[in-house]
């Protein structure tokens, strides 16, 4: 194999809206990180339904990409959990600043690809050293 595996459009779509979900913003003095899930949960009613909606859009990216039911279920899990927190008042607008749902199925997802790609992963990461080697001589 020559050069480095891409990531699929669908995972980096799925990692830019986990990020803003999740961690966007830095809060400064404590450097914790949060996202719009948070922000939009703060909303009565709408803002769960419509963080719910980008987190189900993750789910879906993750089914184009080619991951399996049986992760799929565990990142439907992992929304019904965020979403049924958040309609819990104000502890759930709490929990949705620490429980980072979106994160948890990217990396589901980032761990499928990878434990599936793995040995293209190690022919390109050979391939490129191979070469550094030869260039270094």
């Amino acid at each position: 194999m020559t050069g480095t595996p891409q990531i699929p459009a669908a995972l980096k779509k799925a990692q830019k809206l986990a990020n803003l979900m999740d961690t966007a913003f830095r809060i400064p003095v404590i450097g914790y990180r949060i996202g719009l899930d948070g922000v939009l949960g703060l909303i009565p009613g709408i803002g769960d339904v419509i963080t719910v909606a980008i987190a189900g859009r993750i789910v879906y990216l993750g089914k184009q990409l080619g991951v399996p039911a049986s992760v799929r279920k565990k990142m439907i899990r992992n929304v019904a959990m965020d979403f049924g927190l958040g309609l819990i008042p104000l502890a759930g607008d709490l929990a949705d600043f620490f429980f980072k749902a979106n994160k948890a199925n990217v990396k589901l997802m980032e761990k499928w690809w990878l434990d599936n790609h793995a040995e293209d992963v190690h022919s390109a990461s050979q391939a490129q050293l191979k070469q550094w080697a030869a260039n270094t001589d």
